[in-house]
C-alpha cells in the first residue's frame, strides 16, 4: 500500500522531489522549476522502453453544458482514488489556457477537493510550454512573410497562405486582419489573422510527436501555404524547422505537479479539442505509462468528439489502447438536452455510451455530483444506464476529494480487471476516402443521415486529394454543444446532415481538419469576462483567480 494514499488533501502539496521519488525517478535527473514543479527529461522514456505498460484509462462525457460537466475533476478524482485503493497511479492533463482562463470557462486544473496543484501557477504562466508553441509558430509565419519580402523564389501565393500566426488569449479583433502595410520596406500586403496558440498545427505537434526527432520531421512536413500552380510549401521550404526545435527544445519533457492528495500528474501540451486532438502529449501519456500501474487521462469534450479523436489519432499515432472508459455524466447536462426522458437528455447519455461500444470498449458511467442536485434525478441516471446495461456510479470527488470516487475506481479497475474486456477498433481503415471516413463519424458517431460539403469543401478536398493527404485521418471540428452541427440541436437529434464548409491540412500533426458549422479557431471574450473579477491585493496575492 502506497503510504500517502489516506491522507487528507487539507496538507501542503509535498516536494516535488517526493513525488518523483514516488514513481521510481531519478531526484537527480529531474529539472525543477521551483519546489513544486519539474520538467522530466524525454529520455526517461527511451530508457524504460522495455518495461511494460501500466493500464491507460480515458475519461470522455456526455454533451456537456456550456460550463462543462467536470472531466478535469472526474479525472483527477478517479486517479486519487485509484491510489487510496494501494495501486501506483498517475494521471494526464493538458496545459490550461489563458485564453478560457480569463474569459469564460475558468482553468484546467480541476476544482473543490480533485485539484491539481499548483493551480495558481499552472493556469497562468507555468514552465512556458505555451509560450514557446506561439514563439515557433510565429517564427514560421515571420520565416513565410520575410522569404515573400526577399523575393519569393518558391512562388507562394500570398492569397493562399494557410498558416496563422497565434496568441494565446481570446481576442476576436485579430479573427482577421491585413498586414504588411506601409510601403515596400515594411512587407508584403496580404490578408491574414490570428488563431489561439492551443489551435497552432505546432500544438499539435508536440502532442502528437514521438520523441525530439520525431518533432522535427513533423514540423518539416507542415504545410504553410500554396503556390501560385497550386503546390503545397512545406516549412522545411521555408527553413525554419531547426529554430523552432530550439525554440521547443524543452517544451517537449513532460511536467511533473501534483493533485491536492499527492498523485503524480503530467500536465504537458494543450491542443484544442475542435481543430485538432484535443489531449496531453504523447510522450507525458506513454512515459506514464511506464512509471505507474494505472494512468488516467481525459480527452476534451464528449465522445464523439474527444474520445473519437483520442482512438483515432492519438492511439493510432501513439500505440495507445485504454483498457477502461469513463463516461462523465450529469444531472445538470441531462436537463439541458432535454430531461430525463430517452428523447432529451437521458436519450443523448445513450447515444455516447453507444459510441464507446462501436469502439470496442464498455463504459462505466460517472453520474458527477454537484450540490445543488436532486438526488431523485441522480438516481434516474442510474437506473437509465442499468437499463442500457451500464454500470452507473455517484461520484462525489469534488466534495470529498478521492474518497468520494473509491466506489468509481472500484467499477472501473473491475472492467480493466475483466476477462471479458474486448480490445479498441476503428471505425475507418486510413485508406479509405476522406469523405467516406467522415461519413462514418457523422453517421455512426453523431446519428446524422451523412454529410453535405459546400463548393468551397470540394475544391479543398479536390486539393488535398491530388497532394496525397487523403490517407490522414480527419479531425473534425464541430460544436460541442450538440451531437449535430448545429448548437441549438440538444438531446439525441436525428434528421439532420453534417454541413462541412471547409478542409485544413495539418501535415506536420498528421491529420485533415474538417470545418463543420460556424467554428472559430480565435475565441472572443464575453460581456463580462472572468479577468474583470482579477486583483492583486496590496501583499501580492491575487484573487478572483478561481
Amino acid at each position: 500500500m502506497l503510504a500517502a494514499q489516506t491522507e487528507n488533501s487539507n496538507r501542503p502539496p509535498r516536494k516535488i522531489v517526493e513525488v518523483a521519488r514516488e514513481i521510481g525517478l531519478d531526484t537527480d535527473r529531474i529539472l525543477p522549476h521551483g519546489h513544486y514543479i519539474a520538467k522530466i527529461p524525454v529520455d526517461e522514456l527511451e530508457q524504460r522502453k522495455d518495461k511494460p505498460d501500466g493500464r491507460l484509462i480515458l475519461v470522455t462525457a456526455m454533451t456537456p453544458t456550456p460550463q462543462g460537466e467536470g472531466k478535469t475533476t472526474t479525472t483527477i478524482g478517479l486517479a486519487d482514488a485509484i491510489r487510496r485503493l494501494g495501486h501506483r497511479t498517475m494521471f494526464c492533463l493538458r496545459e490550461p489556457s489563458l485564453g478560457p482562463y480569463f474569459g469564460i470557462k475558468g482553468g484546467g486544473t480541476g476544482s473543490g477537493r480533485s485539484q491539481v496543484v499548483p493551480a495558481e501557477d499552472i493556469n497562468l504562466h507555468f514552465v512556458g510550454d505555451m509560450y514557446a508553441v506561439e514563439k515557433a509558430n510565429n517564427l514560421l509565419c515571420a520565416m513565410v512573410d520575410n522569404h515573400l519580402q526577399h523575393g519569393n523564389e518558391l512562388g507562394i501565393d500570398p492569397r493562399r497562405i494557410v498558416l496563422r500566426r497565434v496568441i494565446d488569449l481570446n481576442e476576436r479583433s485579430l479573427r482577421d486582419i491585413i498586414i504588411g502595410l506601409g510601403g515596400p520596406k515594411h512587407g508584403v500586403p496580404r490578408r491574414d489573422g490570428f488563431n489561439i496558440t492551443p489551435a497552432s498545427e505546432v500544438m499539435a505537434i508536440l502532442c502528437l510527436a514521438e520523441d525530439y526527432a520525431d518533432l522535427g520531421r513533423r514540423m518539416a512536413r507542415m504545410v504553410v501555404g500554396f503556390t501560385y500552380k497550386g503546390e503545397p510549401v512545406s516549412a522545411d521550404a521555408v527553413q525554419a524547422v531547426g529554430a523552432m526545435q530550439v525554440l521547443l527544445r524543452d517544451a517537449v519533457h513532460p511536467n511533473l505537479v501534483q493533485s491536492l492528495e499527492g498523485t503524480p500528474a503530467f500536465v504537458h501540451g494543450g491542443p484544442f479539442a475542435n481543430i485538432a486532438q484535443g489531449t496531453n502529449t504523447s510522450i507525458a501519456t506513454r512515459m506514464a505509462l511506464k512509471l505507474a500501474d494505472y494512468v488516467v487521462t481525459e480527452a476534451g469534450f464528449a465522445t464523439e468528439l474527444g474520445a473519437e479523436k483520442f482512438f483515432h489519432i492519438k492511439c493510432r499515432t501513439a500505440g495507445l489502447a485504454p483498457a477502461a472508459v469513463v463516461i462523465v455524466a450529469t444531472a445538470k447536462a441531462v436537463a439541458y438536452h432535454g430531461g430525463f426522458r430517452e428523447t432529451g437528455g437521458l436519450g443523448n447519455l445513450a447515444k455516447h455510451i453507444e459510441n464507446i461500444r462501436l469502439f470496442g470498449l464498455e463504459p462505466v458511467v460517472a453520474v458527477n455530483r454537484f450540490a445543488d442536485d436532486n438526488p431523485s434525478d441522480l438516481k434516474k441516471i442510474i437506473r437509465f444506464c442499468e437499463k442500457c446495461g451500464t454500470e452507473a456510479v455517484l461520484a462525489e470527488h469534488h466534495s470529498l476529494g478521492g474518497e468520494g470516487a473509491v466506489a468509481l475506481a472500484e467499477a472501473v479497475l473491475r472492467v480493466v480487471q475483466s476477462k471479458k474486456r474486448h480490445s479498441l477498433r476503428y471505425l475507418y481503415p486510413l485508406d479509405w476516402p476522406l469523405e467516406k471516413k467522415l461519413d462514418v463519424l457523422a453517421r455512426k458517431l453523431y446519428g446524422a443521415d451523412g454529410v453535405e460539403l459546400d463548393r468551397n469543401a470540394r475544391s479543398d478536398l479536390e486539393l488535398l486529394n491530388k497532394h496525397g493527404f487523403s490517407s490522414l485521418p480527419v479531425c473534425v471540428a464541430k460544436t460541442p454543444l450538440s451531437l449535430s452541427d448545429d448548437p441549438s440541436r440538444r438531446g439525441r437529434p436525428s434528421g439532420f446532415r453534417v454541413n462541412v464548409s471547409e478542409f485544413r491540412i495539418s501535415a506536420g500533426a498528421g491529420f485533415v481538419v474538417a470545418i463543420c458549422g460556424n467554428i472559430v479557431t480565435m475565441p472572443g471574450l464575453p460581456k463580462v469576462p472572468a479577468a474583470a473579477r482579477i486583483k492583486v491585493l496590496p501583499d501580492g496575492r491575487a484573487t478572483g483567480l478561481s
